[in-house]
């Protein structure tokens, strides 16, 4: 895939075709239900219900941010059942809380507790929302054509197959509105998913959506946007299961600077909430659970040449046969950088990897990566490859 690749983007719904649409209560997922209607699709739409509200209670007063997860759920439910009552749009609820518990809060908890940083949007979208919710919507028996959702991104097909292959897999490629990209949040669906997944709000911006749904008076043009699959009031509250575990903080040579409060409220690159004074800044450099301390360093001691990672996914299932090019990301908030790609084999015994893992290294040099993160990669704005980041190379 050296060479410039030539995508089509897959067509959208059309009238007559059977449409089920991932809702939120949001705008974005709410006006792709009502363009998808007028549009003459019959529309179904369905929620995700996650919230086991097991979690302890917060103080009286005490105001909470909207959040995937979280009370506020069923404010949500009610929001989304108004709207289709009102459009004739049938309507279901599918309970996935088990699975969400099991492979996104336990995974979420897990990865802290080890000194890794999770980003559970990611584990949501592969096993629960582009999964469970689907094999949820099959149970009730409903035969779709498409799946849509209020994402901003494209499903494009290569024109050739990819990585030399005859394979031609619907991948996923950045929206018209590069400023609310979503696609380093969807690389770990799988390309089969794909095929019947649709994002109508791809080639729209931000502010006509909100500007469309002000003039169709969408009550969830006027509703708070939720940014995070958990609210900061309960963050502390999900790790109250176990005691954490005081542990030292060292800087790069050893020295004891402080204690901290259990690695779990720490990730690479941070810098508030430290507690400790050195007489200069410092930041999260690295996480050792083994040991259970947190290394400081200061800003520049955070750049890193490259990255090991595992458990890859590739459009089609089909994995590169050689060594290449591509612009990686290593964040959502990070901008894409140039970078080789090589398949790494290394000689460390105790090593571990979810399948073959691959070296990235960096044409400039990357700060603060955090294992538990994903790395992806992009080749012509399309997505063709990513993977979890195991370590830094500094």
């Amino acid at each position: 895939m050296e060479d410039k690749m030539s995508y089509l983007m897959q067509e959208m719904p059309k009238s007559g075709d059977t449409v089920v649409v991932g809702m939120s209560g949001g705008v974005d997922s709410t006006l792709t239900a009502l363009m998808l209607k007028e549009k003459g699709c019959r529309v179904i739409g369905v929620t995700m219900s996650l919230w086991d509200g097991l979690m302890p209670q917060l103080k009286d007063g005490q105001k909470i941010k909207p959040s995937c997860y979280g009370p506020n759920e069923n404010t949500n439910i009610a929001e989304c059942q108004k709207f289709c009552d009102e459009n004739d749009i049938e309507y279901h609820v599918v309970d996935v809380k088990d699975i969400y518990k099991k492979e996104v809060l336990e995974y979420f908890k897990n990865e802290y507790r080890n000194g890794r940083t999770p980003n559970p949007c990611i584990r949501c979208n592969r096993l629960v929302k582009f999964g469970s919710l689907l094999q949820g919507v099959k149970k009730l028996g409903i035969d779709y054509d498409y799946f849509c959702t209020g994402h901003y991104a494209k499903i494009v097909r290569p024109e050739i197959g990819v990585f030399g292959s005859e394979i031609k897999p619907c991948m996923i490629a950045g929206a018209e509105d590069v400023s609310k990209d979503q696609t380093y949040f969807l690389y770990r669906i799988p390309s089969e998913v794909l095929e019947k997944v649709r994002f109508p709000l791809a080639t729209m911006k931000k502010s006509d959506v909100f500007r469309i749904a002000q003039e169709a008076n969408l009550q969830a043009a006027s509703r708070e946007e939720s940014q995070d699959f958990i609210g900061e009031e309960y963050f502390d509250l999900i790790f109250s299961d176990k005691p954490s575990v005081p542990g030292d903080i060292i800087d790069l040579d050893g020295k004891v600077l402080g204690r901290h409060r259990g690695i779990e409220h720490y990730t690479v690159g941070q810098r508030r909430a430290l507690g400790v004074a050195v007489g200069y800044p410092v930041y999260v450099h690295s996480i050792d659970a083994k040991n259970n301390v947190v290394v400081l360093a200061k800003n520049d001691d955070l750049n890193a040449s490259g990255l090991i990672a595992d458990d890859f996914v590739w459009p089609g299932n089909v994995e590169p046969p050689q060594s290449f090019e591509a612009m990686v990301k290593i964040r959502l908030a990070s901008k894409p950088v140039l970078a080789r790609i090589e398949r790494y084999f290394s000689e460390n015994e105790e090593d571990s990897f979810v399948g073959q893992p691959w070296k990235v290294v960096f044409d400039q040099k990357q700060r603060a990566i955090a294992p538990g993160q994903s790395v992806v990669l992009y080749k012509d704005g399309v997505i063709i490859g990513g993977g979890i980041i195991k370590k830094p190379i500094l």
